[in-house]
């Protein structure tokens, strides 16, 4: 059984009657779909970028959770949001053809297309959960 409410001025889901934070939610999504891609990179960037984006992905899916249980969540949130942004750098650095001029690209631009849009998404939500966050602090 799935219910959905707008808690806190992010949406929720319940299963069961336990809440799905949908942060992490999308982060993990995105970790699936981006995890299988870093396979695919040349072998001089396999452990070096790849490695460093999926400690990115892995580091926001932490914050994710540590942000579903704290009550203060300002600085763990401006902390989601420069992971986030470090992603998104390293990813056009992964797509872009003028990184190694003579071999393909890391990422191919569909690939990183899908995988930037995942990323937008996830920036969209935790910059409304800031909006609420900070509209809430001004309220006391």
């Amino acid at each position: 059984m799935v219910e959905s409410q707008d808690i806190q001025g992010v949406q929720e889901k319940k299963v069961n009657g336990n809440s799905i934070f949908q942060i992490k939610e999308k982060i993990y999504e995105m970790i699936l779909y981006g995890n299988p891609k870093l396979q695919g990179f040349p072998k001089c960037e396999r452990y070096a970028m790849a490695a460093d984006i999926r400690k990115t992905m892995y580091s926001m899916y932490e914050m994710s959770v540590r942000l579903e249980k704290k009550y203060h969540k300002k600085t763990t949130l401006q902390d989601l949001d420069i992971e986030l942004d470090v992603l998104r750098n390293l990813l056009r650095l992964a797509k872009d053809p003028n990184l190694y001029p003579k071999q393909k690209p890391c990422l191919d631009f569909h690939t990183w297309e899908v995988w930037i849009r995942k990323v937008d998404e996830i920036g969209r939500m935790i910059g409304g959960y800031m909006a609420w966050v900070n509209g809430r602090e001004k309220q006391n």
